[in-house]
């Protein structure tokens, strides 16, 4: 299992929207995620900026997995929509170095 940390950034002013359309994630999106071994998903927003903790089996398996998955298509169009920085479908999506933890 794998956790990974990531941080996206909305544009100005789609704070609202981005929380509204998080409301109801799709029932085929939730199946997508849990079969490409997603086994938790967190999102926290500071202003613009969000940051996500992800669980899950094998990070880069997951997005070869949902990269071509109908239902993740359509939601990554739908949440481009309203990021500044890219999401996990521009392939660019590393996750943020881990600097410290408690032991």
């Amino acid at each position: 299992m794998e956790q990974v940390a990531l941080h996206t950034r909305l544009k100005e002013g789609r704070e609202a929207d981005y929380e509204q359309i998080h409301a109801t994630i799709p029932t085929e999106l939730d199946a997508a995620l849990r079969e490409a071994g997603v086994r938790g998903w967190r999102i926290w927003r500071s202003g613009r900026d969000l940051f996500h903790l992800v669980d899950v089996e094998d990070f880069e398996a997951m997005l070869d997995a949902l990269r071509d998955h109908p239902a993740d298509v359509a939601w990554q169009h739908r949440i481009g929509e309203l990021l500044e920085s890219p999401g996990p479908e521009s392939g660019d999506i590393g996750g943020l170095p881990l600097i410290w933890k408690l032991p």
